[in-house]
């Protein structure tokens, strides 16, 4: 017996390759050609195999080093009969010959101690992710998406991964909620610990309470809902002109009449015509709770932070109604006096950005909603009226973003053409 150490072969005019996948451990017997790290460049995956059969005795790298041609990879305690063998076919006497089977080719044995590993045993259970293997393909597309390619079984040649068992893993976590036992679960990294105070001079200033604890929900939410988010704009040149006409009157009672609150009347009308978005996933995931009431929740931009207090029973509002709440809940919340029912109960959000500006952005779902509307700044364009001639009209682009797990596409955009319509159109709001 003799102890070999096995390096990084010629891997071409290439340095600081990272160990991505060590696959062996102390204790293993391999046999020659058997694989024992995955090296991973910008360009390829290469699988090293070792040059030598027997038993490891050492693991010289781990996940993550970085290596070059000839770095060492493990120390292993060779077979002497089978190194031999490897490394040269002995000549045959002619004792030997006599011996021999004339017509029959006898292979090379393989003693008893030297066993080949076997694939490895691809099980959701106990998968430990040290053998996983994938190509940098499907590493990236795992890591766009914010799964650990370490965790996920493979289906695919010796248990390689597959981008279809990365999808496949991506809705089982979504179906149990992102949540995980025994089960594979997303894996959330740790904040990189930085020094910024190396590169320049710094100043540290406390996160404000409101954002420390809508940052976990934010978190939440972003991580365990599958968004997808819809894109349109309405025409409410019609509507805008209303609203000049009687903003006086708002004025005159105390309270102003913005465009948000025609949008959340509209909303109202639309999720009595759409009833599924105006509904919630029980805990189980399994059954959709369905609301018979119409509350609206409304995102307000506060010294301290973002904070989203309800508009209730709104369908049986008028818009001035409605507009004059949101004053007074707007006043509370930028006083740091709303309570905590004022921000329970809602049905939808709504987030409107448009007096400061933007096209277009992805709101997150706040949830148990399963939808929320967000509103950019409204732009003179030039469309094309019925008669086909071009004319100036005021478009306000929409952004919904909805649960995928409770509404599809198709419905998504019946829902925001809808809502594009009842803006566009403020008759539908008395119907």
């Amino acid at each position: 017996m003799s102890n070999e150490i096995i390096k990084v072969p010629d891997i071409g005019d290439v340095s600081g390759v990272e160990i991505i996948e060590v696959l062996v451990e102390v204790g293993d017997t391999i046999a020659k050609d058997d694989l024992i790290v995955t090296l991973e460049s910008e360009k390829a995956t290469m699988e090293v195999p070792s040059d030598t059969a027997g038993k490891v005795t050492k693991v010289l790298v781990k996940v993550g080093d970085e290596v070059s041609e000839g770095s060492e990879l493990i120390e292993i305690e060779a077979d002497a009969e089978v190194a031999t063998s490897q490394k040269a076919e002995p000549k045959k006497s002619e004792k030997t010959e006599k011996v021999q089977a004339p017509k029959k080719v006898v292979d090379k044995p393989m003693p008893k101690q030297v066993k080949k590993a076997p694939p490895p045993v691809v099980d959701v259970q106990t998968l430990s992710g040290k053998k996983a293997h994938a190509s940098p393909a499907v590493r990236k597309y795992a890591r766009e998406l914010g799964a650990d390619i370490n965790i996920i079984s493979g289906t695919g040649r010796k248990g390689r991964i597959t981008k279809a068992d990365v999808k496949a893993f991506i809705k089982q976590a979504l179906q149990s909620g992102g949540v995980a036992t025994s089960t594979p679960s997303f894996e959330v990294l740790p904040p990189p610990n930085e020094d910024f105070s190396k590169y320049g001079k710094i100043e540290t200033v406390a996160l404000s309470r409101i954002q420390k604890i809508s940052g976990k929900y934010l978190h939440r939410n972003w991580a365990r809902i599958p968004h997808v988010t819809q894109f349109d704009e309405s025409d409410i040149t019609d509507l805008e002109e209303f609203r000049q006409s009687v903003k006086a009157d708002a004025k005159a009672q105390g309270f102003g009449l913005s465009p948000l609150a025609f949008i959340v009347k509209a909303v109202a009308v639309a999720l009595r015509k759409f009833p599924k978005f105006n509904s919630s996933l029980d805990a189980s995931g399994e059954n959709l709770v369905m609301k018979k009431y119409y509350h609206i929740g409304i995102a307000v931009d506060t010294p301290n932070g973002l904070v989203v207090p309800v508009i209730r029973d709104v369908l049986s509002k008028t818009v001035m109604e409605i507009a004059k709440e949101m004053s007074e809940i707007s006043v509370k919340a930028r006083d740091g006096k709303l309570s905590p029912n004022d921000m329970k109960g809602g049905c939808f959000s709504v987030s409107s950005l448009g007096g400061i500006g933007g096209t277009a952005f992805t709101p997150i779902i706040n949830a148990p909603e399963v939808a929320i509307l967000g509103v950019s700044r409204s732009k003179i364009k030039p469309e094309y009226n019925a008669k086909g001639e071009v004319e100036p009209r005021l478009m306000l682009p929409l952004s919904l973003s909805y649960d995928h797990r409770v509404i599809d596409g198709a419905d998504a955009a019946r829902f925001i053409v809808y809502l594009s319509s009842v803006l566009s159109d403020l008759k539908k709001m008395l119907l």
